[in-house]
């Protein structure tokens, strides 16, 4: 059979199960996940490699996960919505992802709205119905049935991989043949000093619950690999001194608590010992700096 090979775009409003579809997918953790809404500020790529056989042709498929769709208050708020935009651009199918417990609302229809001009497949993925009653799944089959013609609706529950095969299979039925983008071992576009980054800013946003709000940056200062330690240094940005005294904690318990969690995850994912150093910098309203967001954004620090 003939190797498939494209590009899906998961689009959904914050915290609908975007990024942990795409870890789901690939197998492995390259986007980070938590409670928060926003969590996701640029597009990821994940690759999931099919073997084929049985029915199911060869392939590659390059998911692109994006920030959570919302009507943005600030200069990051609108670079995150042009990721968005971009993700649906470049795409040969699209995934609308939607929280099946949560009532359809504004929100909801103002998703559907970006979808109007998509000429591409757009298949609905009808997340965690692993947490409702079926009757009110047809309920919700039926809704958005009327709204839009969609290619396929697949229920799925991200957390509990159900439906997954059958999302994987729709996919590689929509996508054209070509080439292998990327390499068999390889499962995301992001250096891993950027994945180092962001497993911290997970913890901080875990660790410090409602005390903190997403605004929290973090940026890798230093990036020493030896053979079997790799020492990592790196700043945590938030936006006033009342942020950094709770992101510190008393006599700096918090920093450790962030720190040793932190260290954990990024020692599994280089496979060595690691020597965490955090810091914690204020640097006011950074949101709404573009010159911040310049400096902040990963794909501006590498060739």
């Amino acid at each position: 059979m003939s190797f498939r090979s494209g590009f899906v775009s998961i689009i959904g409003r914050p915290n609908a199960g975007k990024s942990t579809l795409l870890n789901a997918l690939v197998g492995e953790k390259v986007a980070i996940v938590t409670h928060k809404p926003q969590t996701t500020r640029h597009r990821i790529q994940g690759y999931v490699n099919v073997k084929g056989g049985k029915g199911r042709p060869p392939g590659q498929i390059v998911l692109i996960d994006t920030p959570g769709v919302h009507k943005p208050d600030s200069p990051l708020g609108s670079r995150m919505m042009r990721e968005v935009s971009a993700a649906l651009q470049e795409r040969d199918v699209a995934l609308l992802i939607v929280d099946a417990t949560q009532p359809f609302g504004k929100g909801d229809q103002f998703v559907l709205e970006l979808f109007k001009n998509v000429s591409s497949p757009v298949i609905l993925l009808l997340n965690k119905i692993d947490l409702i009653d079926k009757r009110k799944l047809l309920e919700i089959i039926d809704r958005y049935s009327k709204l839009r013609d969609f290619a396929e609706i697949i229920p799925i529950s991200a957390v509990k991989h159900n439906g997954l095969d059958e999302l994987v299979d729709a996919l590689l039925k929509r996508l054209p043949e070509g080439p292998r983008y990327f390499e068999k071992d390889q499962v995301t576009d992001q250096p891993e000093r950027v994945l180092v980054a962001e497993m911290i800013r997970e913890r901080v946003l875990i660790e410090t619950g409602q005390e903190v709000p997403y605004a929290v940056a973090v940026k890798v200062e230093q990036f020493e690999e030896g053979d079997k330690l790799t020492r990592v240094a790196a700043a945590i940005y938030c936006e006033r001194e009342g942020q950094k005294a709770i992101l510190i904690g008393k006599s700096g318990a918090m920093l450790k608590r962030i720190g040793t969690s932190a260290r954990k995850q990024i020692e599994r994912l280089l496979g060595k010992q690691v020597f965490l150093e955090l810091f914690v910098k204020v640097r006011e309203n950074w949101r709404n700096s573009e010159a911040a967001l310049d400096d902040l954004d990963w794909r501006n620090r590498v060739s």
